[in-house]
This record gives structure tokens, C-alpha cells and sequence, in this order.
């Protein structure tokens, strides 16, 4: 089927020189782990692929969860063309090749099922050549992403696709991928190999519920394992030094960089200095610039704490500079610092919603002018156009303050600041409970 053909059966496409998660991959629904809210008996998925009506769809979930695996399964079951198609090394030209074979096919009164890996990386133009064939039914579309389809899928495409949301294996799914690899002839199933107690479990929460990473960690291990006639023995010293360091799951450019930031923010805005600090660690731990964390937390100084506890600013803009002065791994210790100062501030939003209703009041009427008395006139032609007319200079009264209007006429009496009760800003809103109060009565 060209140079796109079908997805190869499994005598073909795992012959004994490919890594262990490649030999090990499931061809069957009933050998597949994990993913049972969607392949489980009955199921929606289940019931599609078994019954051979698969429509276009969006398999999305972390990396190692079977999304490729799935494709090969409804790969080998259906009755369709099958085309693989990577959205790392093909572009417009050989979309459109497919997309003719597809229609010829379409013709002659055949499916086709199209399946492109890492769909998220094909560009605008590369996702809106598969539109018109998705929905005249020339193609069935299986797209399979590591991220959020709706950031990364054009809505047209992703409006005509079931989105399938696959989850991180369990602990027991990896358990069960590696015994299975133990014991089956296309793992180690005949190399009888040993492990020490709890060295299994030791690769599965390694694995961070990725079934690739299960198994190439498994291979690693036993590939440097002590072998003898009697087959290969790892020992606890191999694990150790297999295992020595886990790589987080953290993309930087990625969903999960906003899935943490936002855990962390949250963390510190419920007064949770303790998960604060551990999603500040994940962050850190993965790779993250400690300015960025520093400049978010400093964000949060103003949003969620603001008056409250005005030295939340000072704290903030300290653990920048101390990021900025020391670096990492030793600036860990004052974002700590920061993060924990902002969990157990008193918190307000106040200084958030002011923001928000002042912009929404700019939304309304972006042109209301600035009043006659308060603007500035350097010119006598300014001053001759009653610029500055009638201003009063507060320092002049003995109150340092006027009843003089500052906001556009169409906003007068408008109130865009509403402290709370909370920590320190109790004190400002008692002093401008004081200050309106004043000039209510200047008024009268």
C-alpha cells in the first residue's frame, strides 16, 4: 500500500533484534494493560473496535499508556486500509498521496483508517489537508498526542474526531507488563531470570506509569544482570545503579508546565504550604528556570494576597533576587521560603478584581475622556482650553485630600477597589470606609 502501507502483524513487525517494549507489545485487546474505562468489557472503544466501526478519533494521554498500541490492535483487526503516518517525517506532499490512495479506495467502495502519530506536531496547514477528506468519510482519522487536543488541533479537525483520553498505567499494570516480559518467550521467558524482592516494584514506580519506560528500564537491568549457566541473577547493587535518578514528567514547553504552575499556585492560594513546596520541587526537579517560578509566585504576592499582608511584595521580589543572585540547586531553599510566606499570608484578591473591573468598565467605553481638572496643561493654548481648570492641589488642605472627582464623568461614584477584611488590608478598608465617608459629606 505505497510507502505508507499497512501497520506490519506481529510476526513481522517484532522480530528478535527490536528493544523489549517493541517485542512486548500487546496485539490483543485482552493482553493490553490499563485503559479499562475504555477497553474494558462493554465499553464504548471496546465495543468500536470489536464490531469493526471505528470513526475518526483523538487518542490523548502521557507517553507509554498504548496509544500506538491501540492503533495496532484496530490495525490488525479491521477490515479497512490501514495507513501509519508520522507527523515527524511527513508533510503536505505525502498527505496528499495518502489522501488520493484513500479516495481511490473510497471509490471502489473501501475504508480507510489513517492513523498519525503525534498529531499535535503537524502544523495548521498540514491538519486542515486531512479536513475535507474527514468529512466527506474518504478517511477514517486516528491521531494519537501527548498533549491537550484543544491547544494543538485545529476545532474544525478536532470537531469531527471523539477525543479518547488515555490515563497513566497504575502501579499494578507495570507489575503485571513485567511479569509478563519474565515469562513470555518474545521477553525473557527463557533466560530465567532472578530478581530480588521488591525489584519489580522498585522498575514500576520508577516507570512513573509509562509501560515504554517499564520495559526498557526491565531490559537495562537484566541486559547488565550477573548470568551463568542457570540463567541471570540482578542483584539489589544493578537496580540501584539502573535506577539511579528518575526522570520527572515535565515538559517545559508543554501542558504539564501548566498543570504544575497552576497546582502550585493553588496549593499557596488554599493555604497549603506543604503541597506548595512539593509542586515547587516537581518544578525544579524537572528542569524549570527558578526565575519563572519566582516571577509567578511574586504575581501571586499582588493577586491573592495584595493588601492583606503587604510585605508578601517584599518577599516576593527578595526570592527573585535571590534566584537571580545564587541559581540552582541552592536558590530551592528561597523559593521555599516565598511559597511557604504566601500559604500562611492572609490572602485577599482584592487588588485582582480591581484590575478586572476597571478593564471591564475599558471594555464598555475605551474613550472616556480624562476630565478638564485633572489634566496636565504645559502650554497656554491648554490652559486657555480650561486644561487644569479648577484642579486642587491635595497638599494645600489640611485634610491632604479634596472631594474633587478623578474618574471620567460617565464613571463618577464608581467603585473598582473593595478591600477585604483580612490580615492588614482590615485597616485600609477602615480607612477608606473613612475617606469616602469625608468626601460624601464634602459633597453635600
Amino acid at each position: 500500500m505505497s510507502e505508507f502501507g499497512p501497520l506490519l502483524a506481529p510476526e513481522e513487525g517484532n522480530p528478535a533484534g527490536q528493544p523489549l517494549a517493541a517485542r512486548m507489545r500487546p496485539v490483543t485487546l485482552e493482553e493490553f494493560a490499563g485503559q479499562k474505562h475504555l477497553i474494558g468489557e462493554g465499553k464504548v472503544l471496546r465495543r468500536l473496535i470489536e464490531s469493526d466501526t471505528i470513526s475518526s478519533m483523538i487518542f490523548w494521554g502521557p507517553p507509554g499508556v498504548g496509544k500506538t498500541t491501540l492503533a495496532q490492535i484496530i490495525a490488525r483487526r479491521t477490515r479497512a486500509a490501514f495507513i501509519n503516518f508520522s507527523a515527524v517525517t511527513s508533510g503536505i506532499r505525502e498527505i496528499r498521496q495518502v489522501m488520493t490512495q484513500a479516495e481511490e479506495n473510497r471509490i471502489y467502495g473501501g475504508r480507510t483508517i489513517v492513523f498519525v502519530d503525534e498529531i499535535h506536531r503537524f502544523n495548521k496547514a498540514q491538519q486542515d489537508a486531512f479536513l475535507p477528506f474527514v468529512e466527506k468519510g474518504s478517511i477514517v482519522l486516528i491521531g494519537a498526542t501527548t498533549e491537550n487536543p484543544s491547544f494543538e488541533i485545529n476545532s474544525a479537525l478536532l470537531s469531527r474526531c471523539k477525543v479518547f483520553v488515555l490515563q497513566a498505567l497504575t502501579r499494578e499494570d507495570i507489575l503485571g507488563l513485567l511479569r509478563r516480559a519474565l515469562t513470555d518467550e518474545r521477553g525473557f521467558g527463557r533466560d530465567h531470570v532472578t530478581f530480588p524482592e521488591g525489584g519489580l516494584e522498585a522498575i514500576a514506580d520508577f516507570s512513573n506509569g509509562d509501560a515504554r519506560s517499564a520495559l526498557s528500564t526491565l531490559e537495562m537491568v537484566v541486559l547488565n544482570g550477573d548470568a551463568d549457566e542457570h540463567g541471570i541473577t540482578v542483584t539489589r547493587e544493578t537496580l540501584a545503579q539502573c535506577l539511579s535518578r528518575k526522570s520527572l514528567m515535565y515538559d517545559r514547553d508543554g501542558e504539564e508546565h501548566y498543570n504544575l504552575i497552576s497546582a502550585l499556585h493553588k496549593s499557596m492560594r488554599n493555604s497549603d504550604p506543604d503541597a506548595a513546596v512539593y509542586w515547587m520541587m516537581r518544578m525544579l526537579e524537572g528542569g524549570e528556570d527558578p526565575l519563572y517560578i519566582a516571577r509567578r509566585v511574586l504575581r501571586f504576592a499582588a493577586e491573592d494576597v495584595g493588601l492583606a499582608d503587604p510585605r508578601a511584595m517584599e518577599v516576593g521580589v527578595a526570592a527573585y533576587q535571590a534566584c537571580h543572585f545564587i541559581g540552582v540547586p541552592e536558590c530551592n531553599v528561597h523559593l521555599a521560603e516565598a511559597v511557604v510566606y504566601m500559604s500562611l499570608a492572609s490572602k485577599s484578591n482584592a487588588m485582582e478584581m480591581a484590575t478586572l473591573e476597571a478593564k471591564e468598565a475599558i471594555e464598555k467605553e475605551p474613550d472616556a475622556p480624562v476630565p478638564l481638572h485633572i489634566r496636565n496643561a504645559p502650554t497656554q493654548l491648554m490652559k486657555n482650553l480650561d486644561y487644569g481648570k479648577g484642579y486642587q492641589y491635595a497638599h494645600d488642605y489640611a485634610e491632604k485630600m479634596t472631594a474633587m472627582e478623578c474618574l471620567p464623568d460617565n464613571l463618577r461614584g464608581r467603585r473598582f477597589y473593595h478591600p477585604t477584611d483580612q490580615g492588614q488590608e482590615a485597616r485600609y478598608r477602615e480607612r477608606l470606609e473613612q475617606i469616602l465617608a469625608w468626601k460624601k459629606a464634602q459633597k453635600k
